[in-house]
Parts: structure tokens; sequence; C-alpha cells
């Protein structure tokens, strides 16, 4: 039998178009369409659905609980881009032993992180 991949992630709110907005400004996926109704962006194999609930309230009461990972190349130039957008952070950019995260926060209260990983880094997972 062949494993389970983790393709999409559902991500739920109140203002759904809002939250677009603000994932297709602050991170450029490689596609950003609508599909029956979901609004979906491509980041890598990766797709992120986002669609709007009534059993959710406007912000995430524990955005710790799920933190969306965007594995990137060059996470200065990601920040940069993000900050030119407006984007809050919880955490700004810093090196931890010579790989670079930074977390944002998105409107509806999510945290997201941006990881730009060393190469031994990698090497060890």
């Amino acid at each position: 039998m062949q494993r389970p991949v983790l393709g999409s992630l559902l991500l739920s709110s109140t203002d759904p178009e809002r939250l677009r907005t603000w994932y297709a400004t602050a991170l450029d996926p490689a596609e950003n369409t609508e599909v029956n109704g979901y609004r979906v962006l491509k980041f890598g194999d990766f797709h992120l659905f986002i669609d709007t609930r009534t059993d959710v309230a406007d912000k995430n009461p524990e955005p710790g609980r799920v933190i969306l990972n965007f594995d990137v190349a060059d996470a200065r130039a990601v920040v940069a881009r993000m900050e030119s957008a407006g984007v809050s952070w919880l955490a700004e950019l810093e090196d931890r032993d010579g790989s670079l995260f930074a977390t944002a926060i998105d409107p509806d209260g999510n945290f997201v992180q941006i990881i730009q990983l060393s190469e031994a880094h990698r090497a060890a997972m």
C-alpha cells in the first residue's frame, strides 16, 4: 500500500477573500485560483484551500495550535516582501544556529512561519 501524502490544508475564515488576498500578496503563490467555491493557493506541491465557515471565530483563539510553515530559499527576500505588504510579526527574522526563522500573524490571527534551513539542519533531518 502506498503511504498517504499530505497535499493540502483547509483554512477556514469568516472573511476568506481577505485571507486569500493576504496570503497571495504576502507569499506570492505559484497559483491563485477558485475551484468549486474554494479559494485555492498553490505553494510547491501543496494546496492551501481557503473557505468560509460559520462555526469559527473572526480571530483564532489558539494560533499556536497549528502553524503554517513555509520553507523558503531566501528568508530575507520573503520577509521584505511581507513587510512591504504590511504584515504583523509575532517574531521578526532571527538566526537560529545558521537557519533563519520569522513568524507572521495573518488577518485571522493564525501564525505563519518563514523558514530557511541551513544545509547542516537539512542534513540532520
